[in-house]
């Protein structure tokens, strides 16, 4: 069976179990999935019986149109490049973003360790798909059903670390977050942060509004973990030949010392009252002798003995006078302390740094394309603190409403952060390994007469990563103050054929490059077959035809 008709079963055996849907109804909805003639029908069989009791959501759904065409992967060459083999290679795929989940499950399933997305918020924001899809403007109704199956495939498409992060704005965001409770799961929400993304406010309406939302989910609340990020106001108060750093006790005031809890936490330093440092800070041993000859035990606070952080067989031994000293405390006694050099926090709720404005997005587009041709892009810095929060040196990350290609930019300029020339106490860091796969719908406006991706997305891609314009120009401000930052793209469109084709050179088997899915070249026709059918659904009744005519 299908991978993801599985994962819809047991989707729906869930909601049994916790009571959301009737079994009788769910045997039904089962069996109805187990003959869905392709994934698309199965998905909407899922979407027609969801029930959503646990949030209150309910919403007029609207299907994804049926069609018994295979739509799959065809490369764009003349829009692909490659500048360094050496640099990782980001996808760029053109089309419906729906057909595009469909393809990437079939080479990223389980995968992807980021999705960021920030879909349309307003009826007027999605152009020629509201009409092709859903023959009428998007309400909050159509936002929903256009979501619901998506994030049901990005779902599968995470990995078991993986986090989604969901810009929203103020009159979309209960409605939606809702929506990931039940796709997501409510166990697996993280943060609801409120992103400061016009400090002036929209002033208008009674109550200048200066912020939209960031919808945080994880695939497995128990498997995530996000990073902390460089605090560039950290102020050391005490410096030494390596750095900045501040004092904190190595007394541990959560652990009370007894005999029978953590006993190796628990014993002297000696103090050399006569060898201070300019930052007065006094040599210490774990032995006692004539120079070291003040005894300092863990305090008692408040009536109980506390312990130190770390044993004296473990990493008391090793840092002696390297992190460990004495210091004077305000009693005119003596304390054991620790160099503290983190340059790290936390991110908070609320996203307010300047840089996060919209303005900044942009500008970077002027800068980039040329004024007036994309509306309301994100800044390139704020979506680079999503990625410094969730991601590692060589993680995946998707965004399938890439719009102008803000994902892409924020991923390129992480990766060239991150290298560092070395010095005499650290060595050289290369750059980052992160790839993105974005994914935008070719859909036409006023000022994009061939299409956002033709036009905005693969324009902006090309002209920061090789510093010219696929024309070879190279005639625009952002390359007047920055350096191109390199690296492969390869464009992918959306094609489709008939499942039932059997021209020779033409079906199914002969246009779908296995290539395209991480694949290498089968090497007969049989395994081409086996594996197309597979994968594409709607191949199976092509293949039950052709083995019943044989």
């Amino acid at each position: 069976m299908n991978a993801t008709k599985q994962t819809l079963i047991a989707e729906i055996e869930k909601r049994v179990s916790d009571k959301i849907l009737e079994q009788t109804n769910a045997d039904l909805l089962i069996k109805l999935i187990n003959n869905a003639d392709s994934l698309d029908e199965a998905i909407n069989i899922a979407a027609l019986g969801t029930t959503y009791k646990r949030t209150g959501l309910h919403f007029d759904k609207r299907l994804e149109k049926m069609s018994d065409t295979i739509k799959y992967f065809k490369k764009n060459e003349a829009l692909s490049f490659h500048t360094d083999d050496s640099k990782p290679t980001h996808k760029l795929i053109i089309g419906d973003n729906y057909e595009a989940l469909q393809n990437l499950l079939i080479q990223y399933r389980g995968k992807i360790d980021v999705i960021y997305i920030d879909p349309p918020y307003g009826k007027d924001s999605m152009g020629e798909f509201a009409a092709t899809n859903y023959n009428n403007a998007i309400t909050r109704d159509n936002l929903l059903s256009m979501l619901y199956p998506r994030l049901t495939l990005a779902k599968q498409l995470l990995s078991d670390e993986g986090v989604i992060f969901c810009s929203i704005d103020d009159k979309n965001q209960a409605y939606v977050k809702c929506l990931f409770d039940e796709v997501m799961g409510e166990s697996n929400f993280v943060s609801n942060s409120i992103i400061v993304n016009n400090r002036g406010g929209r002033d208008y309406g009674g109550i200048a509004i200066q912020h939209e939302y960031l919808i945080i989910f994880a695939k497995n609340i128990f498997e995530y973990e996000l990073n902390p990020i460089d605090d560039a106001e950290k102020i050391f108060q005490y410096s030494d030949e390596i750095g900045g750093f501040n004092l904190m006790e190595l007394r541990n005031r959560n652990v009370k010392f007894n005999d029978k809890n953590r006993p190796n936490l628990f014993y002297p330093f000696y103090l050399n009252p006569n060898k201070k440092d300019k930052n007065g800070l006094f040599e210490i041993s774990l032995e006692k002798d004539d120079q070291f000859c003040i005894e300092v035990l863990p305090a008692i606070s408040q009536g109980i003995q506390t312990v130190w952080r770390w044993g004296k067989e473990e990493k008391a031994r090793e840092n002696l006078n390297k992190v460990i000293f004495g210091k004077e405390n305000q009693n005119g006694g003596y304390m054991i302390v620790q160099k503290y050099r983190k340059t790290t926090k936390m991110q908070r709720s609320i996203w307010d740094e300047k840089e996060f404005v919209n303005e900044r997005g942009t500008e970077s587009v002027k800068d980039i394309l040329g004024s007036g041709i994309f509306a309301y892009p994100k800044s390139t810095y704020l979506i680079k603190r999503v990625f410094e929060l969730s991601t590692k040196h060589d993680s995946i990350i998707l965004d399938f409403f890439a719009g102008s290609g803000t994902t892409g930019h924020a991923v390129l300029d992480l990766n060239r952060s991150e290298a560092k020339e070395g010095d005499l106490l650290n060595e050289k860091t290369p750059e980052g390994n992160r790839t993105f796969i974005l994914c935008q719908l070719n859909e036409k406006t006023d000022t994009t007469p061939n299409g956002i991706a033709y036009d905005v997305t693969s324009k902006r891609l090309k002209r920061i990563m090789t510093g010219e314009c696929y024309d070879g120009t190279k005639d625009f401000e952002w390359i007047k103050k920055n350096k191109p930052y390199g690296g492969n793209l390869d464009v992918y469109e959306i094609e489709s054929v008939s499942n039932f084709e059997w021209t020779e050179g033409k079906t199914p088997f002969d246009v779908i490059d296995e290539t395209l899915y991480g694949k290498e070249k089968f090497a007969n026709i049989k395994e081409k077959i086996e594996w197309v059918c597979g994968n594409f659904d709607k191949t199976q009744k092509y293949l039950e035809q052709q083995k019943t005519e044989e």
